[in-house]
């Protein structure tokens, strides 16, 4: 059974639905998946999981959560080589700009991106949550 950490920062509460979904999909698969705010998260719990899940939706212009998430996204950067991860998160405005950016840093760590990432605009839909949890299937079957 896979190890999964689903590690998020949600401002409105549209990527924690989006996060518990993903959840939802690994454990669904047969994964042991564990929640876990960006806040009660660090870079020394990465070698814990076989895979991790990381969600912040989109702030400012297009970038990720500068308070909390991305200091410990950044802290995590160092040990994503080689490591199974994929990307979700919500946006009110914009293009997605800020996710195809996250996943050009996250490949230049040599990450494994191993499915599409997952936006929605605003709160997730059927459709959106749906995704959600193939993101966490992809997950435990990587």
């Amino acid at each position: 059974m896979s190890k999964i950490a689903v590690v998020y920062w949600s401002g409105t509460g549209n990527t924690e639905e989006m996060a518990n979904a993903v959840a939802d999909g690994a454990k669904a698969a047969g994964a042991e998946a564990v929640l876990l705010t960006s806040g009660a998260f660090d870079a020394s719990m990465t070698e814990n999981y076989d895979a991790i899940a990381f969600g912040c939706p989109s702030m400012g212009a297009e970038e990720l959560e500068e308070e909390e998430f991305a200091p410990m996204f950044e802290a995590c950067e160092r040990r994503l080589e080689g490591k199974k991860i994929a990307l979700f998160g919500s946006y009110g405005w914009g293009d997605g700009e800020w996710m195809r950016n996250w996943e050009d840093t996250c490949r230049s760590d040599g990450a494994v991106l191993v499915c599409d990432s997952v936006i929605c605009n605003d709160a997730p839909d059927e459709e959106a949550v749906a995704a959600c949890k193939a993101l966490g299937a992809a997950l435990a079957a990587a």
